[in-house]
């Protein structure tokens, strides 16, 4: 879960680490991600690999033991959206329930990868297009339920929080967070 919990403390509760073996501690491996813009992202782990985000929304998956690259998914986000996006074309990162990766791309989609091979399951439009919204934040998963938030306040728009379901990408409900 981003931030380990809903209220992102990302306080880690694992003994392994503490006050006789924080010395021990030791870089095992880095990797650079092929960027020179922003990268936001709270990497996700689970079952020993890491999915990160990088700008326009791609989805990295590494081995969390050697750093090797196990795929990366680019969604290939339409790029003359860019200018409709306040603060560059960063991705906050991914969200992961029962064996997918869900991603919120700057284009405004809401995307379900196949967490052990990189290949999308669903994709869904989350955005009226003719208005500059789009998906920067992190999804959160409850109840069965990917939440995503879009981005757009900064040029005039209403923002919105909307629940699809996580088997099928189906809009289950939307709330806007500034009334009409």
């Amino acid at each position: 879960m981003y931030g380990r919990t809903y209220d992102e403390q990302r306080f880690s509760p694992l003994q392994q680490i503490n006050e006789d073996t924080v010395g021990r501690l030791g870089l095992v491996w880095s990797r650079e991600l092929p960027t020179t813009r922003g990268v936001e992202a709270t990497p996700v782990v689970v079952d020993g690999v890491i999915y990160t985000t990088g700008p326009w929304s791609i989805v990295y998956a590494f081995d969390a033991k050697t750093g090797d690259p196990v795929w990366t998914y680019d969604p290939e986000s339409d790029r003359t959206r860019a200018r409709l996006i306040c603060c560059d074309v960063v991705n906050r990162g991914v969200a992961f329930y029962e064996d997918r990766v869900y991603v919120g791309t700057t284009d405004g989609r809401l995307i379900a990868i196949d967490a052990a091979t990189g290949v999308p399951v669903w994709e869904t439009l989350t955005i009226d297009l003719d208005k500059p919204l789009a998906i920067t934040g992190a999804p959160r998963i409850a109840n069965g339920l990917v939440v995503i938030g879009n981005a757009g306040a900064e040029y005039g728009v209403r923002g919105y929080v909307s629940a699809y379901d996580a088997e099928t990408g189906g809009l289950v409900w939307r709330t806007h967070t500034v009334p009409g």
